[in-house]
């Protein structure tokens, strides 16, 4: 048995702080030498992979490993917006990704404070007559049309992933950085010279340790901005025509995106900062450089959106890496070096829904009770 001194990527970011906490950790253990499933990275999707696993299969030895801590990555600091296809649309075979996710999280008894009003479409042309949004920018947004979506509370998704996880049996180790993975069989998850042996494994890194996933040059990494605003009041909600409380994007440019909180402040986001390498994230301050114009370019849009937001203040600003896929059609597919390995990640910014769903998807896949999607054959 290891003991867990393994290093992790214990570099300290300045990606600000979402307005939400992840309040779950697991429990220092030891790593065991060999288990049935490996999975890399905890964020949405290895942690449903995970959970999914152990409540399929009880006898199954999971292990996962995340580089930092749980949801650390992308899941930890997403704007929470549930979206019922991918980004490249309603693939071929996708399924009813709303309708799969709540039920996975149902049977996984994982509370996220999930809502699935509906979710607008904005526009600066071909807006509906009746719209409830006229807001200034870049021309006058509306609504164009009303698609299956809602929301999440990030915080408690990520949490109550890992929670059911480790309630399930599933080993769950922070700092634990897998630094490259051995395709011979049994599969060797290595750690700075340390090794676990492993059946089966998924990698869900999504936009980071490209290299290992399989996925570097065949995705790109970037880093988006959200800031959140002070709580509005109803009448400024109605005024805004956000009172139904449903979330929105733009479907043209420059793109812009957003959702209520339960406290009734508003989030918006919208600016992509482009990395060469994805360990360049780590150096991304959201106080300086792009990342700090950009933020203060959307905070100047939102407040001339409407009149109700010329004096808001803003209470959280930050920024979180994605990965967007080719055609942005997300990577769900075997490692090019073992049919034993898979790799899923690059959501395209719509991985909310879709990674849970998926991850229960991959976790399936892995034990040889569901087929790989036609839609990413790479």
């Amino acid at each position: 048995m290891l003991e867990v001194d393994l290093p992790g990527s214990s570099v300290q970011k300045n990606w600000g702080a979402p307005p939400w906490n992840i309040d779950f950790h697991p429990t220092r253990r030891a790593i065991p030498d060999e288990v049935d499933f490996a999975v890399v990275g905890g964020g949405f999707s290895g942690l449903a992979a995970a959970a999914w696993l152990r409540l399929l299969v009880p006898q199954s030895r999971v292990a996962l490993f995340e580089a930092e801590s749980i949801g650390a990555g992308a899941s930890g600091r997403t704007g929470g917006v549930a979206l019922a296809e991918s980004a490249a649309g309603d693939l071929p075979g996708l399924g009813d990704v709303l309708s799969g996710m709540s039920a996975a999280l149902g049977r996984l008894g994982v509370d996220c404070a999930l809502s699935v009003p509906g979710a607008w479409e904005l526009g600066r042309e071909g807006g509906l007559s009746n719209s409830p949004i006229s807001w200034a920018d870049s021309g006058t947004l509306r609504v164009v049309r009303e698609v299956a979506g809602g929301d999440v509370h990030p915080g408690m998704l990520v949490s109550g992933l890992a929670r059911a996880a480790d309630g399930l049996g599933a080993l769950l180790f922070e700092n634990a950085r897998v630094e490259n993975i051995g395709f011979q069989k049994p599969l060797l998850i290595e750690f700075s010279g340390k090794q676990v042996r492993a059946g089966r494994t998924l990698v869900a890194t999504n936009a980071l340790s490209l290299e290992l996933s399989g996925l570097l040059g065949r995705a790109a990494p970037a880093f988006t901005l959200a800031v959140a605003t002070e709580p509005l009041s109803p009448a400024q909600l109605h005024e805004m025509g956000l009172a139904a409380r449903k979330p929105f994007y733009t479907v043209d440019l420059p793109y812009l995106w957003g959702r209520l909180l339960a406290n009734d402040g508003v989030v918006f986001g919208s600016g992509l900062v482009y990395v060469n390498d994805w360990r360049d994230f780590a150096a991304l301050d959201i106080d300086a450089g792009e990342p700090a114009e950009l933020i203060a370019r959307l905070e100047r849009r939102v407040r001339k959106l409407h009149p109700a937001l010329h004096s808001v203040e803003f209470t959280h600003r930050w920024g979180g890496p994605i990965l967007i896929g080719d055609e942005w059609v997300p990577a769900f597919r075997r490692h090019p070096q073992s049919e034993r390995v898979l790799v899923l990640g690059a959501y395209s910014g719509h991985g909310v829904a879709l990674s849970v769903y998926l991850g229960c998807w991959a976790a399936e896949v892995m034990l040889g009770r569901k087929q790989l999607p036609v839609w990413d054959a790479a």
